[in-house]
């Protein structure tokens, strides 16, 4: 596929524009602010600069993900053209869809996530692809520590990665984790992210397990941004395997290398050639780049415009419209309005907890089961299910309900 939906939720703070306040389909593709020019003048000083950056930046992300008091939803498509090549060459793309060729057709991906839980704050989400087998789902949280000159943002407790079901190959179920990232330049008000960390993928039905190293930011004309890591075969029963450099060689299947702002190559094990240059690799000789093969080139993907419900065929806690007047005075720049407005919405949010509170009254989530799940695998209600199959019909409506968070 051309572009992705969905964003490494470790990014987002410095990935994702501005929410627009309008949001029917064809506001979709509204220019919108980001962080460095629209909410840090040049004029300020560094503490105001510091003091705006952390009141607003969790604002510039999504809408469904700074909510605090309401429990609000969201829900969207994306329409999305599959004519992305295969990754293993000339090869037919059934491996994941079954015998299903989507090939050079558009296909709708359908979003759907509801906060689950005010303390800790914890979003589930489910995305779907029916008719290409494809679902993911987790819950979302963000961590995000201030170090003194930047934000060192991880994922939180409740957030055991991203869950990806493939229906047409056994149900095959991938877990991956989180990079943790860092934000830099918030003094200068010109924010870059770096990432140095280990993350995982990990299939126990196939046996597969990915490590992927994230390498420290270079210096001195070494190279950044940089990823390397290894697929090999892995027993889900006594996985203690956690550095690339400790994975036995008779398991490896391949070697990944690149940039992960760039683009990144994949080499087979069965090769002995493949062998020989990853050892030249690693001691830092010449690799000859015509013996690997392209896995991705993140060049000329751009996040897709979300396809959502107008205002009207939205329910009164759809995220959107539940702050749309803090989302307006913020494009505005009129912090202290954006302020005061998210003040009266929580103030009204807290009179509602007291009164259930009063009435003995348990809130549950609507589209999903539980607030939270240990294993980090959100489950749909009957509800959820219907509002996923209503998007694929491009259908956005749905009932108010009596169990709201509001």
């Amino acid at each position: 596929m051309t572009s992705s939906p969905i964003n490494n939720p470790a990014l987002r703070a410095t990935t994702s524009p501005a929410p627009s306040s309008r949001s029917s389909v064809e506001n979709a593709d509204a220019p919108t602010s980001s962080i460095p020019t629209a909410y840090v003048s040049d004029k300020a000083d560094d503490s105001s600069k510091l003091r705006t950056f952390l009141k607003y930046w969790n604002y510039l992300d999504r809408p469904e993900t700074f909510i605090r008091f309401a429990r609000p939803y969201v829900e969207c498509n994306w329409e999305v053209e599959d004519n992305s090549p295969p990754v293993l060459g000339d090869a037919p793309k059934v491996s994941a869809t079954g015998e299903i060729s989507t090939e050079h057709r558009t296909v709708r991906v359908s979003y759907i996530t509801e906060q689950t839980s005010h303390h800790p704050p914890v979003s589930a989400f489910w995305v779907d692809c029916p008719v290409k087998g494809i679902s993911a789902y987790g819950f979302d949280q963000l961590s995000a520590k201030f170090t003194g000159t930047s934000v060192r943002v991880t994922p939180g407790a409740h957030n055991l990665g991203i869950f990806i079901n493939l229906k047409h190959r056994d149900n095959e179920e991938y877990r991956l984790t989180h990079p943790a990232a860092q934000l830099a330049g918030i003094l200068r008000g010109s924010l870059s992210i770096t990432v140095a960390d280990i993350c995982y993928i990990t299939c126990p039905k196939s046996k597969t397990k990915v490590i992927l190293h994230y390498l420290e930011e270079g210096w001195l004309g070494k190279a950044q941004n940089r990823v390397h890591g290894v697929v090999f075969r892995y027993d889900p029963d006594n996985d203690i395997t956690t550095k690339i450099k400790d994975i036995p060689e008779k398991d490896v299947l391949a070697r990944l290398e690149g940039c992960w702002q760039d683009k990144v190559h994949y080499t087979l094990k069965d090769s002995k050639v493949n062998e020989i240059m990853w050892l030249m690799h690693q001691h830092r000789l010449t690799v000859l780049e015509q013996e690997s093969q392209l896995l991705v080139d993140l060049n000329p993907l751009w996040p897709i415009s979300k396809i959502v419900p107008p205002e009207n065929q939205q329910l009164s806690t759809e995220s959107r419209r539940f702050w749309h007047g803090v989302t307006d005075a913020i494009i505005n720049k009129q912090y202290g309005q954006a302020t005061r407005l998210k003040q009266e919405l929580e103030e009204r949010q807290r009179e509602k907890a007291t009164a259930r509170k009063d009435q003995d009254f348990e809130w549950r989530p609507r589209f999903f089961t539980e607030a939270l799940m240990t294993n980090g695998k959100p489950l749909l209600t009957e509800d959820g299910r219907m509002a996923l199959q209503r998007l694929q019909e491009g259908n956005y409506h749905l009932e108010e309900s009596a169990n709201m968070g509001t």
